[in-house]
Parts: structure tokens; sequence; C-alpha cells
């Protein structure tokens, strides 16, 4: 059985998109898949699983020798498995920067198209086949979209992006100003989660000044309710570093609808990033940057001492 996965503290596309190529794999291909997940979703995932009525999949620690595998939405050797290469990689479909470091055993097929969502590529990538899919593989084929492109409000979103989602939601009949509405909705309730989770949820490894950081965005529709839990936040931040081997948290809380995002500032080595990186005077422990809201796009590659 092909496992199908894609990075660590998975978001929409990352628990999506598994789910999406698992359908291709065994109803197209007949190569039996199934998806899985490295982590538990994030709020808006697990809302996408229930409005399309799908089981969450099987979290899984780690792969074996021999395990067949399909990476997707990510290359990055420190967002999978940590023995991903002993694995049997058999193909990656992506739409980050090529990352480098993993290791296949024969020539994989490997599709990294500059494209807002991983779903994007495989919607153009199944192609005709699409017609056949049950509607739940085209709504979460939409609600990664969707997310990705924060209902095409990051610069991330390209026009093919935004034709393939409106094409899902017209087939679909669905309203994609009211869909994104639930969906921010559900993203925006992280009323359950400790603070040590929130800065966890959607996070990514970066190294800046020979420094390990951990680039942490939290997208929501109610910024004031995550700011109004600064003082917690700030305070889980070492503890969060530590626990996963990094020297530095920076978080990012992400205004959908306003179109920016506060970074909260916990040490002078973050304001000292913040200052150089967005060129604003950063003072007390917080900065806004007006029209930031990629991590892809307008925080990783700006960010410098």
């Amino acid at each position: 059985m092909i496992q199908v996965f894609g990075h660590k503290a998975p978001d929409t596309d990352s628990t999506g998109s598994p789910l999406i190529w698992a359908w291709y794999l065994s109803e197209v291909r007949k190569t039996p898949a199934k998806a899985v997940l490295q982590g538990t979703p994030n709020t808006e995932a697990v809302w996408m699983l229930g409005k399309w009525k799908l089981d969450l999949p099987e979290v899984i620690e780690d792969v074996k020798a021999g395990d067949q595998c399909v990476i997707v939405d990510t290359n990055n050797p420190g967002e999978l498995p940590a023995s991903i290469n002993d694995a049997e990689v058999i193909e990656i479909i992506d739409h980050h920067l090529l990352a480098g470091g993993i290791k296949t055993r024969l020539p994989i097929n490997i599709t990294i198209r500059p494209l807002a969502c991983t779903a994007t590529i495989m919607h153009d990538l199944i192609g005709d086949d699409l017609d056949r899919a049950p509607d739940w593989v085209k709504g979460v084929m939409l609600t990664c979209i969707l997310s990705d492109t924060l209902e095409f409000r990051s610069p991330t979103t390209t026009p093919h992006d935004r034709w393939v989602a409106e094409k899902l939601g017209a087939a679909l009949g669905v309203s994609i100003p009211e869909y994104a509405t639930e969906m921010f909705t559900a993203k925006s309730d992280v009323s359950s989660f400790s603070d040590a989770a929130l800065l966890k949820m959607d996070s990514k490894e970066y190294e800046l000044g020979g420094k390990q950081i951990r680039i942490s965005v939290l997208e929501t529709t109610a910024p004031q309710v995550l700011l109004d839990r600064k003082a917690q936040l700030l305070a889980a931040m070492p503890g969060v570093a530590a626990e996963d081997g990094a020297d530095e948290v920076m978080l990012f809380i992400v205004d959908i609808l306003n179109e920016r995002s506060t970074l909260l500032v916990p040490n002078d080595f973050v304001r000292a990033v913040a200052a150089a990186s967005f060129g604003v005077p950063v003072e007390g422990d917080s900065v806004v940057l007006p029209g930031v809201v990629s991590r892809k796009k307008q925080i990783i590659p700006a960010l410098k001492l």
C-alpha cells in the first residue's frame, strides 16, 4: 500500500492533497494507496474533513525501509519522517522551493510548479479523470486552494489557481465567499489549543544567522483572540524552541480580512530580524506588518539580519 503524506504539522493542503492523490492512485492508476498524516491537522483541515464526511487519516510517526511513499506539499527533509531516505519515495508533488536532500533508489516523477497550492497541481495532473471523481475530491481540492490563497488574497495566488477554484465551486454549486467564510471561521477557533500547540500548529524550519528558527503562522479572521494571549504565547516560545531543537520561534498572526500580520517579538534577536527584514521600527513585544500575509512569498524570502 502506497502511503501519501505531506509535511509535519499538517495544514489544510497537507491534509487534503494526500486524500486527493490517494484517491487518484487507487481509483485511476489502480495502485492501492492511502493518505496518512504527520501529526494532528489544524482546525480548518478538521472542518474540511467533517464538511465532506471524511475520516481523519492515520497519523504516522515515521516510515520503514521499503515503504512506498508519495510526498506532497513539501520536499524538505526537515518536514518529513526521520527515516524518509530509507523508504522508497516514488513521487513528489509540491509548490515550494526545491530544498534537496531526499534520496531515491530509482528515477521518480517530480512535479514542482510555481502555483499557490498543491491541489491546483493535482487538478492539472488528474486532467479529464477528475470527471469521474466523487464530489468530496473536488470539495477537498477547492478547500485546499482557498486555504492556501486566503480566498485569493495571498500574493502567491496565480490566475490559474483562481480559475481552478472557481471551476470547482461552480461544479459543486458552492458560493466561494460563503464557503471561505465558513473555512476561516473554523480556522480561527483556537480556544481548545494550548499556547505551545498554537506555536507548533503551522510551523516551518528556517536557518538564519547560524540559528535554527521555527517560522510559525496563524491565519485568522479574529486576530484579537490570539493577541489577547500574547503574553502566554511569548512565554511559551523558549520551551517550544527547545523541544523542537530550534534556537528561536517567530510567530506571525495573519489577519486574513485586513491583510496584515502581527509579529510577536520575544527578544532582541527577533527585534533585530524584524527591523532588518521588514524595514520597520520595532518597539515593545509586537509589530504590525501591513500587507504581509504569505510566509512563502513575503516572510521567509525577506528574513535577514
